[in-house]
């Protein structure tokens, strides 16, 4: 019987993946990301000058915001205006840690890369869209600074993307949307670089433990969708 929650999607298949460059105009680097119904605006905004406890160092850096528009959902949130809620806090420094992550150093000098990420409308995996959106506003955030003669190279040596895996029943998936990660038992958020090495994983047993071999098994199903999503962000990147 066909499941209604998944609509006829193969466990292992991506949702429908759009990825647009340059939808900001004044930003330096922009990208509009959707993952299905999930859509998320990544900008990258370049200012000369570092925080206060890197002045001096001759490196720069690479910061994020994430937040979620009012209406992004079925209900309104409210804007966090004074103070961010801890699940924005946690998902801001897992997109700056992903991104920092496209660097061997910080050697490029004294610029700040700043990466938000607004979350347009959100159907699950608002975060690892995110994160794979800003890896490639953040390559043309780069390439701007070469451009205008203000590096002489790019100091990005590899891309970063992300993928959401689970267990839905007892049915491994790839890229839950937001039924399945409501009704998900284990539920994961992986990063791998372009070399295909492991950024960083998140898994929970959110309702109940899994083992070794489903550990395997959701690692080796991220690692499928995260190549799929690589040759996207090349396909875009080249276009």
């Amino acid at each position: 019987m066909p499941d209604p929650v998944r609509s006829g999607r193969a466990f292992d298949a991506l949702r429908p993946l759009v990825i647009e460059r340059n939808v900001a105009p004044y930003a330096e680097g922009s990208c509009l990301i959707a993952f299905g119904e999930t859509r998320v605006l990544c900008t990258a905004s370049v200012e000369t000058g570092v925080p206060g406890w890197r002045k001096g160092s001759g490196e720069g850096w690479l910061t994020a915001e994430y937040a979620m528009l009012p209406r992004a959902t079925r209900t309104r949130n409210n804007r966090e205006r004074d103070k961010l809620g801890g699940r924005t806090q946690e998902i801001q420094r897992l997109i700056g840690r992903s991104i920092r992550a496209m660097f061997d150093d910080f050697k490029f000098g004294e610029f700040t890369v700043k990466l938000d990420c607004d979350v347009l409308q959100a159907d699950g995996g608002t975060r690892t869209a995110a994160i794979t959106g800003a890896s490639v506003a953040t390559v043309d955030a780069f390439a701007w600074l070469v451009r205008e003669g203000k590096l002489p190279l790019t100091p990005v040596r590899r891309r970063v993307a992300a993928i959401s895996v689970g267990v839905v029943g007892t049915e491994p998936r790839l890229d839950l949307d937001y039924p399945e990660d409501v009704a998900a038992a284990v539920d994961m958020n992986v990063v791998m670089s372009s070399e295909g090495r492991f950024v960083e994983v998140q898994g929970t047993g959110e309702h109940g433990t899994f083992g070794r071999p489903e550990l395997n098994q959701l690692l080796d199903l991220a690692t499928k969708g995260i190549l799929e999503l690589d040759a996207a962000q090349r396909r875009v990147l080249e276009g």
